[in-house]
């Protein structure tokens, strides 16, 4: 039986691929583990008591809509900037959405909806028709947006947490879906004023939040390792491992030729 040479193309290919699988490996891009909501597991029969920061939380959501709906629509008439055009249209139809599910969330559990803006939504309105000159609409609409959605989302996160309502946390869910969009929407534009936005209070002693602290995990994302789980290196070994088999598998295969 003849022998024949293992192509030296191969052999470079396979060292190259082992030494990449035995090469530490970075940090995961966060985004790859990023979980999102799943649409189904809440239920939404009107069960449970509706407080009163309930309904009041259903009523802010219908305002929202009173006045982003016509502030988006202005943003396509009045601005000259592509992108903030595609922003206002894309909030004002969103908005309607939104607004279809708070009206059918009031409606089952009979609360009451305003029909108009409020006051100081109005004002907002009306420094947007009044703006001298479209750069002006746009830092107005964006500035305006972004302070309004920063502001209720907070409220959004306790609504959800607390709300022993079905139908008030599913809309809750939703709403907090909404507003992360339009809060991102908003800031793709790249002229959002941070330095004008409130800024958080602070803890009244660090790392003694309302959100417990696991310290190992801590420690880890501090020194770039990886959080206690699955080992990075045993997944590689087991590559490797499985890389190895292949590479003598072949060899053998070319052996036999």
């Amino acid at each position: 039986m003849m022998t024949r040479r293992i192509p030296r193309w191969l052999v470079g290919t396979l060292a190259l691929s082992l030494a990449f699988l035995l090469t530490p490996a970075g940090p995961a891009h966060a985004d790859d583990a990023v979980p999102i909501p799943p649409n189904t597991g809440l239920t939404d029969k009107g069960a449970g008591t509706v407080s009163a920061a309930d309904r009041d939380f259903v009523i802010k959501v219908r305002l929202a809509g009173l006045w982003e709906v016509p502030a988006g629509n202005m943003a396509q008439e009045k601005s000259e900037n592509p992108t903030v055009v595609k922003i206002g249209k894309a909030i004002a139809e969103q908005h309607v959405s939104l607004d279809n599910l708070d009206r059918a969330a009031a409606k089952k559990l009979g609360i009451s909806l305003p029909g108009q803006p409020n006051g100081d939504q109005q004002v907002w309105l009306n420094e947007m028709r009044n703006a001298a000159t479209p750069a002006q609409f746009d830092q107005i609409f964006i500035d305006r947006l972004r302070a309004a959605h920063g502001k209720i989302f907070p409220a959004i996160a306790s609504i959800r947490a607390t709300t022993r309502n079905d139908t008030v946390r599913k809309l809750a869910q939703q709403t907090n879906q909404f507003v992360m969009t339009h809060m991102t929407l908003l800031e793709s534009s790249g002229i959002v004023d941070y330095s004008a936005l409130p800024t958080a209070a602070a803890p009244a002693a660090a790392g003694q939040g309302p959100v417990p602290i696991d310290n190992q995990m801590l420690v880890a994302a501090t020194e770039g390792g990886s959080i206690p789980g699955l080992s990075n290196t045993v997944i590689l070994l087991v590559l490797a491992a499985a890389l190895v088999v292949g590479v003598i598998t072949t060899m053998r295969i070319f052996r036999a030729r």
